[in-house]
């Protein structure tokens, strides 16, 4: 390696991208291969991202965890958005709350072993022991002889040395920049408006191409005209795309709800809208057919899509009908029959979630540039690398030579993990010979599928005459999968417990949700939980702790998925901030839920004002290990609350004959800005555990706090979603 630069290729770095503004001057020549660190001549650093960026902050803690151990202040460092790089880079994925969790050994130890090369560089260079080199800030130094270099004195040497196999990481309580908050470092170009989105991608002699597909589930094409639309101004060609192969055994995030469609494309978005209104489309009912499918982390299994026009009342009877018969066993613990049979009083509620739609801000796009033998592609997806290998065998393009660069996402939350629009876009470049930039109209995404399912959860608990909790059921459903986690709390609690699960076939086509399963599970357990406590006679928050008490002492089962103490742990936390044993008697809902390797807990205080609740504030308490950036991570919680409150209280997506019944935000109810909590606190466990995550943990629990309020305020409870849809 000739020149001032050290480069480091990592396998385990994950998120980030260019700030210049950030930069004073840059070193003559940068180095890159690759996934990597490299530093410049004049010092400057730059921390390669794969994983993409979705408005979870990553793109900045992640980098700040590199930095840490390379002891390098964090104004001398870029940020890059690697393109996918499946030999550079593992795991570049969003999902699962994951990225911090999966990345924080391995970004630590990039950081620690570059720092460690540039102090053997500089022992050579000095002829002292590397024990005797210190670091500070991007600077070496060795203090016995007074010397000292920056990092870009010794890029060039440090990188003629070997990456060392062991390297001791930092302590906790050296930490310099970890839990230290640092700016967004695409915040000025989000706010002053420069192009990181998909949609913001630009190329000399880009296409336009949007597509139609057909009106309602349990429908597939059987013939188009688009003869008329070809004819209007600035229209390049109308055609049909199959954009799965028959024969193709889809990967988990490889759903995609309708396999042919119709391409119009042109030379401006606006000419495309109108062709595309002239394009005349015949649909037919499809019959029932199997696909194959390898769920992710699992193993090939068969899919039945069933035909027919599905409608929302038939959902509801067949939940009904379902959750009356006998359901699949999951987890029995002690004797639960017996032990209804024989308790002094039996509470049984159930509860039920409608489909939803992500309806990101962002619309579905995707840039595409298809040549004989090669694939450019760019734009926001979460699962860039799962998705590469449909699009290669879709195209009859080697992996190799495919290019998926990544965007910032506007907007995610699974949504984006079933990639077809990028594969339709690759399709359509294919055939039309050029660069194209495709885009779903509002209502093309919200009646496309890949929704939240709908759900039913029905629970029953059994009281001795002490009023001790001695029995409890859980049978939950939906509509086409089960929501059941049948080994989280209270299993490991109650000696008898059980917990069953059931489906039901539907050709409405459902992904990943914000805390997929979580967001409805945590909803209806913690509403009968609190429920179940007053029918005790004992305070809520005192219930559960009771319950965690016995998980933790006595647990029942082996296979109880989460940590007692760090449960009980927000509730104590949530409990003392909210001053909730001094103001328990007011309009206060309380939740705790844990998901994804993490814990939240939220107080929500709300009042009604013209016969609606208004949402007045909101303490919360999170426990998911050590914070790299606390108000970055304040930001994502507070975002989680209100979210999850919007969807409380409006979130609704109803099908009449297999047609989505809203199609834009005229009719789907999303939560506006003047009903936000007024006010929201955010409180973190201080805690030495590894990072657990955080993009979805304080989600689920805010349903439930929203139920338990209005309980306060109306003096009845809510057992359907919308809660506002039912408030009287």
């Amino acid at each position: 390696m000739a020149g001032g630069g050290l480069i480091l290729s990592f396998n385990w770095l994950a998120s980030c991208k260019l700030t210049p503004e950030e930069v004073n001057e840059l070193p003559e020549e940068w180095f890159k291969i690759n996934g990597f660190l490299k530093i410049g001549d004049n010092g400057l650093v730059t921390i390669m991202s794969p994983n993409p960026e979705g408005g979870q902050n990553v793109k900045t803690s992640m980098p700040m965890i590199v930095a840490e151990e390379l002891d390098v202040d964090w104004k001398d460092v870029i940020v890059e958005q690697a393109p996918l790089d499946t030999e550079a880079f593992s795991f570049q994925f969003l999902g699962g709350s994951q990225a911090i969790r999966r990345g924080w050994n391995g970004l630590r130890t990039a950081g620690a072993s570059a720092r460690y090369m540039l102090k053997e560089a500089a022992a050579a260079q000095w002829q002292v022991p590397v024990s005797e080199i210190s670091t500070e800030s991007g600077v070496l130094h060795h203090r016995l002889s007074g010397k000292s270099a920056g990092y870009g004195d010794m890029a060039s040497l440090a990188a003629q040395i070997p990456v060392p196999e062991d390297i001791k990481l930092k302590e906790i309580a050296d930490f310099k920049i970890i839990g230290t908050s640092q700016k967004n470092v695409d915040g000025l170009d989000i706010v002053t408006g420069k192009p990181l989105f998909g949609v913001d991608v630009q190329q000399e002699d880009m296409l336009i191409a949007m597509i139609v597909h057909p009106p309602a589930f349990g429908l597939q094409l059987k013939s188009m005209d688009g003869s008329a639309a070809k004819r209007m101004p600035g229209i390049k060609d109308v055609f049909t795309v199959k954009v799965l192969h028959d024969d193709y055994v889809r990967q988990h995030f490889d759903t995609c709800t309708f396999l042919e469609i119709v391409a119009i494309v042109g030379d401006s978005t606006w000419e495309v809208m109108n062709a595309k209104k002239a394009v005349e489309v015949e649909w037919e009912p499809f019959e029932t057919y199997t696909e194959e499918r390898v769920p992710y982390g699992g193993s090939q299994t068969t899919l039945t899509i069933p035909s027919g026009l599905e409608n929302s009342t038939d959902h509801g009877e067949l939940m009904e009908k379902m959750a009356a018969q006998k359901s699949t066993q999951v987890r029995k613990d002690g004797d639960p029959e017996s032990a209804f049979q024989n308790a002094d009083k039996v509470i049984e509620r159930t509860y039920t979630a409608p489909f939803l739609a992500h309806n990101c801000m962002e619309p579905m796009n995707f840039f595409a540039h298809v040549t004989n033998d090669r694939a450019t592609l760019k734009g926001p997806l979460q699962k860039p690398e799962l998705t590469e290998q449909a699009v290669s065998k879709r195209l009859g393009i080697p992996v190799e030579n495919i290019d998926v660069q990544m965007t910032r996402l506007g907007g995610g939350y699974g949504r984006r993990s079933y990639a077809h629009w990028l594969i339709e876009a690759a399709l359509i470049s294919q055939q039309v010979k050029a660069p194209v930039k495709l885009i779903y109209s509002r209502e093309d995404d919200m009646t496309g599928g890949i929704y939240r399912p709908t759900y039913q959860a029905k629970y029953r608990a059994a009281l001795d005459a002490n009023d001790n909790l001695i029995a409890f059921h859980v049978n939950a459903g939906g509509i086409p999968k089960s929501p059941l986690f049948a080994n989280r709390f209270p299993a490991g609690a109650v000696d008898n417990y059980l917990a069953e699960s059931w489906s039901v076939d539907s050709n409405i086509t459902i992904g990943s949700f914000r805390a997929p399963r979580s967001n409805f599970m945590a909803s209806a357990e913690q509403s009968f939980l609190d429920e179940l406590a007053e029918v005790a006679g004992k305070d809520p928050i005192a219930f559960r702790l009771e319950l965690l008490d016995r998980a933790k002492t006595n647990p029942v089962g082996k296979n109880n998925d989460y940590d007692p103490d760090r449960y009980a742990g927000v509730l104590r936390l949530v409990r003392e901030k909210s001053n909730w044993n001094d103001t328990s008697d007011g309009n206060r809902g309380v939740s705790a839920y844990f998901c994804h390797n993490s814990y939240a807990a939220h107080v929500l205080d709300m009042e009604i004002k013209d016969g609606k609740p208004v949402v007045e504030k909101v303490i919360c308490a999170v426990d998911c290990g050590i914070v790299v950036n606390p108000d970055a991570a304040t930001n994502l919680a507070e975002g989680g609350i209100v979210d999850g409150i919007g969807n409380a209280l409006y979130g609704e997506l109803t099908f009449k004959d297999g047609v989505p019944q809203k199609s834009n935000f005229d009719k789907y109810r999303m939560i506006r800005m003047a009903e936000a909590p007024k006010e929201i606190e955010v409180h973190f466990v201080e805690s030495d555990i590894d990072p657990t995550g955080l993009g979805e943990p304080t989600f689920p629990p805010i349903f439930a706090a929203v139920a338990n309020a209005l309980y306060k305020a109306k003096g009845e409870r809510f057992y359907q979603q919308p809660y506002l849809k039912y408030l009287s």
